[in-house]
């Protein structure tokens, strides 16, 4: 599993070196874009709207937008002095606190925590306190030059960090528009949903479930493949460049005058009766 960030978990004064791999894994099927008319994958490209031209990766820098069209530029060396500043710390436990007490809208993405080297009693001892305790770790950690708020807890014995957003990054239920504060429902009604969820309920297995638009266009995919119903993206003609263009219209352009300019007039020669008469 490949791992994607290391460091020192800590909590007083017990510190746990450790590794960090992606818990989850993006299964969304990436559909490409094709040109109708000749079947080749669409280019994008950085294009300056101003300089109307393609820009080059060294001509890029990052700015913040504080007001529009308003930017404040930001240089590679202070972002990197940031991040170096915030990355070397250890990740520290603030606090202990229970699961059930974060609503579900708070998490955002799992990873696995593996032991480093020698941090094996010290994974141990954290994972078996959380457990006995039944508490999870809120930390913060640098991830990806984000400062990230997180949880620290346990799954299938073993340690994972859940990153979760902070509380200006969850959008107020206020704002959602159209959720009526009252209805009018008797009784009966209620009795009879509630009725409708005793029935439906069942322990959580989340083998049974599966995404059935996924599996479906792959095997959209599969047969169109089988059938031979593929095509191939063209080859873009190689252009030469404005250079080689100007020397051949130049070329071009010579020749031409040389074969349209007038020969010049040969003198004429002088007659053997005239060299007489011009000696006499």
């Amino acid at each position: 599993m490949h791992t994607m960030w290391k460091g020192t978990i800590s909590f007083g004064l017990v510190n746990i070196p450790v590794k960090m791999h992606a818990a989850t894994e993006n299964k969304d099927i990436s559909l490409r874009q094709l040109h109708k008319e000749c079947e080749s994958p669409i280019k994008y490209e950085k294009v300056c709207p101003v300089c109307d031209r393609k820009v080059e990766n060294d001509e890029i820098v990052k700015a913040y937008e504080y007001a529009k069209n308003k930017f404040v530029k930001l240089d590679e060396e202070d972002l990197k002095a940031l991040k170096q500043e915030q990355g070397d710390k250890a990740v520290e436990i603030m606090d202990f606190v229970k699961l059930d007490e974060i609503d579900p809208v708070y998490f955002e993405k799992s990873y696995y925590l593996s032991p480093n080297e020698g941090g094996g009693k010290a994974y141990g001892l954290l994972r078996t306190a959380l457990e006995e305790t039944g508490k999870i770790g809120v930390a913060k950690m640098m991830i990806r030059s984000k400062e990230q708020l997180a949880v620290i807890r346990i799954y299938q014995n073993t340690l994972v960090v859940e990153t979760i957003h902070y509380p200006d990054e969850v959008r107020n239920t206020q704002d959602v528009p159209n959720v009526p504060e009252k209805t009018n429902v008797n009784k009966k009604e209620i009795d009879t949903a509630k009725m409708l969820i005793e029935q439906l309920t069942t322990t959580f297995d989340p083998e049974k479930y599966n995404d059935a638009y996924r599996t479906a266009l792959l095997k959209l995919i599969e047969e169109r493949k089988n059938k031979e119903q593929v095509v191939s993206g063209k080859e873009r003609k190689q252009e030469p460049d404005n250079v080689a263009n100007l020397m051949d219209a130049l070329q071009a352009s010579l020749d031409k005058a040389k074969k349209d300019k007038p020969k010049p007039k040969q003198p004429k020669r002088k007659t053997t009766a005239s060299k007489k008469k011009a000696t006499s």
